[in-house]
């Protein structure tokens, strides 16, 4: 209540000191408390001191009122505290802020010199402003503002705030792995494949590389103390180990192909034999190495060709094929199928079964997934790239006849805007029942007999189509030798199931992939709509050449003679221009090894 005439008290904005009384009941002992019968030792007496040292403190904070208080609890950052040894304390945010970035200015030289990165058995520099490796001066000050300190540590106290460092995690990752090298190692991912009907297990191995997350903390805090840092190699195994992997071998994919599978429907049955299970049967291994077995059904139906046509109409995509120099369309259609998820499911489930190998199929209709309309909103109208590339042999050769066949089963493809198109996906196993034969294979560094030898070159020329075509190269390794009939660097090779060759659509407008050969020729064109003014390679000079060595190997069957290639490094840019203007430049570099010159028979005496 005021009185009359009477101001009312002024509000009190200083600090509240909270004050306890701490006291021992002389018939209960203190923490501290002497032994029975004596004096209190020394310790007790320090804490006594302690104790009247705070009280006094306190006291003297209660007694100085506002004028202590408000220079205890002057500034945003508490008194006291310093970040790499720069005294921030008892100033505004802004103040504090201006003070580390001139104490950091003052420490240019160290903070910008290269820190010196032990990556596996390399060591390397690694450039402070290459990776952004700066101290967060905001975030830095925020966390000196938030330092724990009450009012009697804020008078007499004293803390050590670290900085907080930023880094580009990706732009690191990249430097470090430039100096990884050829330490680290790819993860093997399990998986299972047949060479007919005999299922072939592939083994899983750990890949060996960097964490980024972990590298980018060690680098961090090695920075400011300038000592030299090792960054640790991490080593991750495929989800799947090579016992489930053998489990998977005996448990279901022998059995899968050991008998036929009876596939019944309202217009018949079918018998589902071995060989196409095998083709459909597949193994497919995620990011993380899980291996998951499914049935892939229109593998299934390719395998069972006309045998179907007794149950089934399959639909037909409208396609377009090339004709006097342009596109035409040809029409699809409509089918009845067996329910595709539903077989898929049933499938897998009679596999593992010794007996009872019989499922039921559900027929439905069926619509292309392409129809002449969907086709014609693509703009598929003019060729935008085309390649070829030379074979020796003759069409008759085992090697020609690989070639020839990767052209025929990739021939008329069309990829939709933003899809990306697997070279292995689409062939699936090159082996023996899908029309593959055996000619040379680069295995460990030498030419050997293999399924399939050749088809590198056809993947080369399909590269090559895609990159004038300027799709973006999704996945591709050039051959570990050059071989003079592959453009350098701008080269690929394939090897099922591990190594692959993918390219996205990255343009609006679908894209048809046509071949064709002759006797010593194969080419791939890609059909679309031009949005490039011009797509060209420039190349940089050939540099680290190594020449080759003379091996002798066994004479054999197997045994296949070499006359040795240098091995050399270089540079191919993708130079693509658009509206007269160069609007990309890629780099693509390889180092090539000199192929040895192989000789079949021992050295001379």
């Amino acid at each position: 209540m005021t009185l009359y005439g009477e101001k009312p008290p002024v509000a009190d904005d200083r600090p509240t000191v909270q004050v306890t009384a701490v006291t021992w009941p002389d018939d209960a002992p203190g923490p501290d408390a002497a032994p029975a019968g004596g004096r209190p030792d020394g310790p007790s007496r320090a804490r006594r001191g302690r104790l009247l040292l705070a009280g006094g403190l306190t006291a003297a904070l209660l007694a100085a009122g506002v004028g202590v208080g408000a220079y205890a609890y002057a500034g945003d950052v508490p008194r006291g505290t310093t970040v790499l040894g720069t005294e921030l304390g008892g100033r505004s945010r802004a103040d504090a802020a201006r003070e580390l970035r001139s104490a950091l200015e003052r420490r240019a030289a160290t903070l910008d010199a290269p820190v010196q990165v032990t990556v596996g058995e390399k060591v390397t520099e690694v450039k402070p402003a290459d990776v952004g490796l700066t101290v967060d001066v905001d975030a830095t000050v925020a966390a000196a503002a938030e330092a724990d300190a009450h009012a009697v540590s804020r008078l007499v106290g004293s803390r050590t705030v670290d900085p907080v460092v930023s880094v580009d995690v990706a732009r690191l990752d990249t430097v470090l792995r430039g100096a990884l090298g050829k330490q680290g190692r790819e993860m093997t991912m399990p998986a299972i494949i047949f060479t007919g009907t005999k299922p072939k297990p592939v083994y899983p191995k750990p890949s060996l590389s960097l964490d980024p997350p972990r590298s980018a903390e060690v680098v961090k805090q090695g920075w400011l103390s300038g000592r030299p840092v090792t960054v640790p190699l991490v080593e991750k195994a495929p989800a799947t180990s090579r016992a489930e992997v053998d489990s998977l071998v005996e448990e279901l994919a022998k059995p899968a192909v050991a008998a036929p599978v009876t596939l019944t429907t309202d217009k018949g049955s079918v018998t589902i034999p071995p060989a196409a299970i095998a083709r459909s049967l597949r193994f497919s291994a995620d990011e993380a190495g899980k291996l998951t077995p499914r049935v892939d059904v229109e593998r299934l139906r390719d395998a069972l060709g006309d045998t179907l046509t007794k149950i089934e109409v399959a639909p037909k995509d409208a396609g377009l094929t090339i004709s006097d120099g342009k596109p035409k369309v040809v029409p699809g259609r409509a089918g009845q199928q067996v329910d595709s998820a539903a077989l898929a499911r049933d499938l897998l489930a009679v596999l593992p079964k010794a007996d009872g190998r019989t499922v039921t199929g559900r027929l439905a209709a069926a619509q292309p997934a392409l129809t002449e309309a969907k086709l014609a909103e693509l703009g598929i109208k003019e060729r935008v790239s085309t390649f070829t590339t030379k074979f020796p042999g003759g069409l008759s050769s085992p090697r020609s006849q690989n070639i020839i066949q990767a052209a025929k089963d990739v021939d008329g493809t069309i990829v939709q805007p933003g899809e990306t198109f697997s070279l292995n996906g689409h062939t699936g196993e090159r082996g023996y029942d899908q029309g593959y034969q055996d000619a040379p294979v680069i295995v460990d560094g030498k030419l050997v007999p293999g399924v399939g030898g050749g088809v590198s070159q056809f993947t080369t020329t399909l590269f090559n189509a895609s990159y004038y075509a300027g799709m973006e190269d999704v996945e591709h390794k050039p051959h570990s030798y050059w071989f003079d009939r592959y453009p350098a660097v701008i080269e690929s090779t394939i090897f099922w199931p591990n190594l692959d060759f993918k390219f996205r659509n990255n343009s609006p407008h679908g894209v048809l992939i046509d071949t064709s050969y002759t006797a010593n020729t194969v080419t791939v064109s890609m059909w679309s709509t031009k949005i490039y003014d011009s797509v060209k390679t420039e190349y940089g000079p050939r540099r680290n050449i190594t020449k080759p060595k003379t091996i002798h190997l066994t004479p054999g069957p197997k045994c296949i003679a070499s006359n040795g290639i240098d091995g050399f490094s270089q540079d191919a840019y993708r130079v693509i221009r658009k509206d007269g203007k160069v609007i990309k430049r890629e780099k693509f570099s390889w180092t090539y090894q000199a192929e040895p010159n192989y000789v079949c028979g021992p050295k001379p005496s």
